[in-house]
């Protein structure tokens, strides 16, 4: 499985950047796809989950609201909206996938990408 993450950048505070991930190596019915970030000195944290068939999707408190998680089947690409972003948000965001349709964090994540780079200004 690969997982290549793409959109990342700097932006202004209030402004919205869309993340893509692009997934291949496998079908991926019956996945969890899933985003994390991790700012600098700060350990990794969930971001927003969604299942690849149904399309069940979850979010962690601090971006409910202002992201969304979205899947496109046709083109194996995971997408994470980040709307009215705050300097807080900024982090390197991770791509993961699973091998169960399951969004929440009982079971761990089996595939990473590289991350890309999301940088907030004030």
């Amino acid at each position: 499985v690969q997982l290549v993450e793409s959109g990342g950048g700097l932006v202004q505070a209030g402004g919205s950047l869309r993340l893509s991930c692009a997934a291949s190596g496998r079908t991926f019915s019956g996945y969890t796809m899933g985003w994390f970030r991790q700012a600098p000195g700060k350990e990794r944290e969930f971001v927003a989950a969604i299942t690849w068939t149904v399309g069940t999707a979850s979010y962690a408190d601090s971006v409910k609201g202002r992201f969304t998680i979205s899947r496109d089947i046709a083109r194996n690409t995971v997408y994470l909206q980040m709307n009215s972003l705050k300097p807080e948000d900024t982090a390197v965001y991770y791509c993961a996938a699973k091998t169960v349709a399951i969004v929440g964090l009982s079971t761990r994540y089996d595939f990473w990408g590289q991350g890309t780079q999301v940088t907030v200004s004030s």
